[in-house]
């Protein structure tokens, strides 16, 4: 079983009564389906974080690192390499490995959609 890093929103777990139901259901799932296209611009590629969570950014591929910043709802970030380590559960499955989206900062790839399972950049050194 994997550990579970994020938080998340409190407004996303709020239903609503109704007919108001549909219509909040329609547009939960189109604000979805925006936030998690993947981005490509002429920096390069750029992967969301799962719609309604915060990420935390930690130092090494683990949650035994140090916490070095907390991403903000509807991030997308470059993915420069990644790297195998500790096992975490997220909305995007289960996952060894993590991201590094700068120098010494990675986020676990479970919270991130890639579009894929595995690897979808180089192996970090």
């Amino acid at each position: 079983m994997g550990v579970e890093e994020h938080t998340q929103d409190p407004a996303a777990a709020t239903v609503t009564d109704g007919t108001e139901e549909a219509t909040a259901t329609a547009e939960a799932t189109a604000t979805a389906e925006a936030a998690v296209a993947v981005e490509t611009t002429a920096s390069g590629t750029r992967y969301p974080i799962a719609p309604g969570y915060r990420v935390n950014v930690r130092t090494g591929p683990g949650t035994s690192y140090r916490i070095v910043r907390t991403l903000p709802y509807g991030q997308k970030i470059p993915i420069y390499c990644q790297k195998p380590g500790e096992r975490v559960t997220g909305p995007y499955g289960t996952s060894n490995l993590w991201d590094n989206i700068a120098n010494g900062q990675f986020v676990a790839d479970a919270y991130v959609y890639t579009g894929r399972d595995g690897y979808i950049a180089p192996r970090c050194d």
